[in-house]
């Protein structure tokens, strides 16, 4: 039984992606491709969102700029995708808003999955706001805020991204909920 190839070196392609090898940028987003469909899965599912796990993902890969990125390594390409997703997903809720306030479309009929995304939309707007808002008082607790909701992922995902003890993220997980909390109220 043949052992399976080791993952790529996703630092590596992303070095050779920094140097002008937009194939090495493909690869190495081929690399985290299943990660960021994971997490981009989660996130719609908690968002009861209608837009496609593919879409986003896609999306958000046009949205960084391929070989023009400036990503470091794995887990910084991971963080700057989850921010490219909030970003893809807060343009799709503009224009959403936009459409239902006449927008130049028809008319929008009531229902169900209208209604569903139209509070989805303007959950990520609300979101959107807030983390700008949280981004000016404390940068890494809102950046946490963005890898748990837009990425997905678990709290010892994002403290291993971060580079920070799980310790420290739950005490700035708890501010950032406070904070986030205290601003909706």
């Amino acid at each position: 039984m043949m052992e399976p190839a080791p993952p790529p070196d996703v630092t590596r392609l992303l070095a050779r992606a920094r140097a002008g090898d937009g194939q090495a940028m493909e690869a190495a987003y081929a690399a985290v491709y299943a990660e960021l469909k994971r997490a981009a899965r989660a996130q719609l599912r908690r968002m009861h969102d209608a837009f496609e796990t593919t879409a986003l993902v896609h999306e958000a890969y046009l949205k960084l700029g391929g070989a023009q990125l400036g990503a470091q390594d794995r887990n910084h390409l991971l963080a700057l995708s989850a921010r490219a997703m909030r970003q893809v997903l807060v343009d799709d809720a503009r224009a959403r808003k936009a459409d239902k306030r006449g927008g130049g479309q028809d008319a929008l009929t009531l229902g169900a999955a209208a209604a569903a995304g139209e509070a989805a939309a303007i959950e990520v707007l609300k979101l959107d706001e807030l983390l700008e808002s949280l981004h000016r008082l404390d940068a890494r607790a809102a950046q946490i805020v963005e890898l748990r909701y837009f990425g997905g992922y678990t709290e010892g995902e994002v403290a291993a991204l971060l580079g920070i003890s799980e310790s420290t993220l739950r005490r700035d997980w708890r501010r950032a909920r406070a904070f986030l909390l205290k601003e909706t109220a």
